[in-house]
């Protein structure tokens, strides 16, 4: 029998200690985005990397976090995983990657998504896949915040290969990284001027999501369009009576509602 999946708490003032104390030590997983929030990750760094022996690497991520301007919890993740990255390519040390994206703690596999190397977009992109799809919605935040500025920078190749996993791929999961990674504005993450202005680029990858079933998926096209609207509001207002004029069905309608709520007010 599958295992219920726990609900968190509703305030940090909800966690019960000893809880937080395990999601502390990388013992249990945050439930949902308040508990994600209260992560102590300073003590979960250096709780971990004692176990796996890296205490070596502690002055330096430790350094990085204090220089933080304006420090939140992800940002301080994004600092975690990319010094994390520079640290192990330095000292070729392969292997702590793999354990931080295998551990069963769900901020350890959000710093190894954020620690992915330098590399060419479709390497980034290779190896940005199992933690887009993973099953806890964090490390899946995480996966898209880590790879959005290169996707922006790059985004002439980035959307033929994301639409390709828009078109193909089984995963919910998947097809709404490449929807929610495109985003013309986003949250809490860098605007794609490109994309603001010529919202039409997004095409290969939307289209294909029309109709997709999974609401997960319908929320982040929705979302994309609505994005759009509020620079280019005739290009979503004609895609969208085109979508239906198509195939007037509930997926659709979803995804239209919900791209026009900006400019249906």
């Amino acid at each position: 029998m599958t295992q219920a999946k726990r609900v968190g708490a509703r305030s940090v003032a909800q966690i019960p200690t000893d809880l937080l104390e395990q999601i502390n030590r990388g013992e249990a997983e945050t439930a949902n985005l308040t508990e994600w929030l209260a992560v102590d990750q300073v003590a979960l760094l250096e709780h971990q990397l004692h176990l796996l022996g890296r205490s070596d690497y502690l002055p330096e991520l430790l350094a990085q976090i204090r220089a933080q301007r304006k420090p939140s919890t992800h940002s301080t993740c994004s600092v975690i995983g990319r010094s994390l990255g520079q640290l192990t390519r330095q000292q070729g040390d392969k292997a702590l990657l793999q354990e931080l994206a295998a551990h069963p703690s769900d901020m350890l596999r959000c710093w190894a998504a954020y620690a992915q190397p330098s590399t060419s977009l479709q390497e980034a992109l290779r190896y940005i896949y199992p933690f887009a799809r993973d099953e806890h919605f964090g490390v899946r935040e995480v996966a898209w915040f880590a790879l959005r500025q290169q996707i922006i920078d790059e985004l002439d190749e980035a959307i033929p290969a994301l639409a390709h996993w828009a078109r193909t791929d089984e995963s919910e999961y998947i097809r709404r990284f490449a929807s929610e990674a495109t985003r013309p504005c986003g949250v809490w993450c860098a605007h794609s001027t490109r994309l603001k202005e010529q919202p039409e680029l997004g095409l290969p990858i939307l289209t294909p999501l029309r109709r997709d079933p999974s609401r997960y998926v319908q929320n982040s096209v929705g979302n994309w369009l609505n994005d759009a609207s509020k620079t280019q509001p005739q290009f979503v207002e004609r895609l969208c009576a085109a979508w239906l004029e198509e195939q007037d069905c509930p997926e659709t309608r979803y995804i239209t509602k919900r791209a026009l709520r900006s400019l249906h007010k």
